[in-house]
């Protein structure tokens, strides 16, 4: 059962899928997965948008640096377009101006625009809540799962080898090589193995005798509901400028709703709690004249953050050939197709390109004591 690879990549979220199919250009790669289906806790679970003005600068330089390959991926990537232009309408209340006015100065492709202008963009806001708003003019939804199935395409093409149903148990180094044991039974050996793990990826390093870095899941919560009589299809995706509440149109007819919550927890597959639903619906109900008689679908999913909330990209300062790449928050997708190509140029030893100034921000070695 003992299988050789150059690359062991553990998880098959967005970031381990990523990573995996740009290092299997130049190696033979495993990504082993513990569920069923790759992807299954924080990337099939993304709010799917695509913002220049969102997380801590070395993820908005990877953000606008990945722009191009939404806009152009390689031939074969994906069937279908993995973009499609979405407003984002900030919106501030009389005690958030400052919030306002501290988005509009140090973001990317921001304009204010006036209340009037604002209730014609989105028809269904109360009179009166609002005091000021932004648009940002070039934003987009991003098609995850294509995304997703793009890379894992790129992967398999390219000889790699995805392990599902395959969970990371026992991670040892002998004579200069990591043995991965797992829940099937087998092992993978390789000379580098990469911790995408996501929440879980202080467990894999515990696993693996390495220094976990205190990584932080953290709880986000959404509910779809109905905004009859309201044709909510071409809406922007809503942004309240305090970060404490979203909404956005979803297949078609319907609205996504989130309070925004940012509750920290333990990897799990973590689900909804009725108090976050009831929350974002009545913090969007006091800005938009929507009845909501009844939550269609919830769900919950986990984005982990490092302690500075940046991402941790980078080998371990300890353990010989052990690398990290972990940390993306909300931000995974959007930052995928760049944060892939970073990390895979760092295990291989290439020119980051244009991602360089991001190196020294996010080497995990900053949260190690030894």
């Amino acid at each position: 059962m003992r299988q050789v690879f150059d690359v062991v990549v553990i998880g098959a979220g967005m970031a381990g899928a990523s990573i995996a199919a740009f290092l299997s250009e130049h190696r033979r790669v495993a990504l082993v997965e513990a569920e069923e289906a790759a992807g299954y806790h924080t990337t099939g679970r993304s709010a799917a948008l695509w913002t220049a003005n969102y997380g801590p600068p070395d993820v908005r330089l990877l953000t606008r640096l990945s722009r191009g390959f939404f806009e152009r991926p390689p031939d074969g990537f994906a069937d279908v377009p993995l973009m499609r232009r979405r407003l984002v309408l900030f919106l501030a209340t009389p005690d958030q101006l400052p919030e306002l006015d501290r988005a509009l100065a140090e973001g990317s492709g921001l304009r204010r625009v006036s209340v009037a202008d604002a209730e014609t963009i989105l028809p269904a806001l109360r009179s009166g809540y609002l005091s000021a708003a932004a648009v940002e003019d070039d934003a987009f939804d991003m098609d995850v799962s294509a995304i997703h199935q793009g890379f894992l395409r790129q992967l398999r093409t390219r000889n790699g080898v995805l392990a599902l149903r395959n969970r990371a148990g026992r991670i040892t180094r002998t004579s200069g090589a990591w043995h991965v044991e797992t829940s099937s039974g087998a092992v993978f050996q390789a000379g580098v193995v990469v911790n995408a793990a996501g929440a879980w990826g202080d467990e894999v390093a515990a696993m693996a005798g390495v220094e976990p870095i205190g990584l932080v899941p953290k709880r986000r919560t959404a509910a779809i509901v109905d905004p009859s009589p309201w044709d909510a299809e071409h809406w922007p995706m809503v942004l309240d400028v305090g970060e404490n509440w979203y909404a956005r149109p979803e297949a078609r007819t319907r609205l996504m709703v989130s309070p925004a919550d940012e509750t920290p927890t333990h990897p799990h597959d973590v689900r909804p709690e009725e108090e976050d639903i009831a929350i974002g619906i009545d913090r969007m109900q006091q800005a938009l004249a929507i009845d909501v008689r009844r939550v269609e679908h919830s769900w919950a999913g986990l984005r982990t953050f490092t302690p500075d909330g940046s991402l941790a990209f980078g080998w371990d300062r300890v353990a010989d050939g052990f690398f990290w790449c972990v940390g993306q928050g909300g931000y995974g997708i959007q930052t995928a197709p760049v944060a892939g190509h970073l990390a895979a140029a760092l295990v291989l030893g290439h020119d980051p390109g244009d991602a360089a100034p991001a190196v020294p921000v996010i080497d995990p070695a900053r949260f190690q004591t030894v």
